[in-house]
């Protein structure tokens, strides 16, 4: 079951979401890709669902970058 708003609710930043769901907001879930990865932009709601009673939200970064090419470049 989802709920009334996800698709009102997708690709929307998760602190304006969190916001609109108040109390419904429950599991949270962060898709990130199977390496290790930092998270570049905004974290957005993907998936909204109604589960248990309970609110899912699924949220991703707009972009990722490899988390070795990241400390790469980090000065010594």
């Amino acid at each position: 079951m989802t709920h009334p708003e996800s698709e009102s609710l997708a690709l929307m930043p998760l602190s304006d979401a969190r916001a609109r769901l108040g109390d419904a907001f429950g599991r949270f879930v962060l898709l990130r890709p199977p390496y290790a990865a930092v998270g570049l932009g905004t974290l957005r709601v993907l998936r909204v669902r109604v589960r248990d009673g309970c609110t899912d939200v699924v949220a991703g970064y707009d972009g990722y970058a490899r988390l070795v090419d990241v400390l790469a470049k980090r000065p010594a």
